[in-house]
């Protein structure tokens, strides 16, 4: 049978296999008969495109960073021209991936941060890599806002929370298999950046 033009090459299909599973059921809780079979690759196949499971987590990784712009980033700026909406937006993003998945999965990236071996230091600059991609979108709205934000904000840092409140959130929200943690931890995000705005406002004001 003709195989289609359209059709993810082995490649792809592993890289994808592994996304899915590693979410699913973490690094270590993968196994490679799990991997072959829901990509539907036999052994041969995976070692002609990567040496090592510890390989395929890389360049899932890699994959992580291409696509965070075009599947996480741009779309949630599509939605609205507000620079602090787009934070939201983003934020809730991962607010719909709690639900479509019961609460059960969590971030995939979080998950690897804190499963993966501290002495896999390749695995983890690339995870690094993939929080600094998300800080910097971030960080480009706080820096439209800047104007209206008390001066001396630390925009790389007030980022930074907003990814740890993210990922504290969703990390939260998968041990109570509930929503309402990280729906709780945005809330009180947004009255931060309201009380900063607004302490903003009145010493302009004076």
């Amino acid at each position: 049978m003709a195989i289609s033009k359209n059709s993810p090459s082995t490649r792809e299909r592993l890289i994808d296999s592994a996304r899915y599973l590693f979410w699913e059921r973490g690094f270590a809780g993968t196994s490679m008969a799990e991997l072959l079979a829901h990509a539907e690759v036999n052994s041969g196949s995976f070692y002609h495109f990567f040496d090592s499971k510890e390989a395929l987590l890389r360049a899932v990784l890699e994959q992580y960073i291409e696509l965070l712009r075009p599947m996480v980033v741009d779309p949630a700026f599509a939605s609205t021209p507000k620079p602090l909406e787009r934070i939201f937006a983003i934020l809730a993003g991962y607010r719909q991936r709690i639900l479509a998945t019961d609460s059960k999965y969590g971030c995939p990236l979080g998950r690897l941060a804190l499963e993966i071996d501290p002495e896999n230091a390749p695995a983890h600059t690339l995870i690094a890599r993939n929080f600094e991609g998300w800080i910097e979108a971030i960080r480009e709205c706080i820096l439209e806002m800047k104007p209206s934000l008390p001066s001396g904000t630390d925009t790389n840092a007030l980022a930074t929370f907003v990814l740890v409140t993210m990922e504290g959130g969703v990390m939260l929200s998968r041990s109570y298999r509930s929503v309402e943690p990280f729906d709780r931890a945005v809330a009180q995000l947004r009255a931060h950046f309201r009380l900063l705005l607004t302490a903003s406002k009145k010493k302009r004001a004076r």
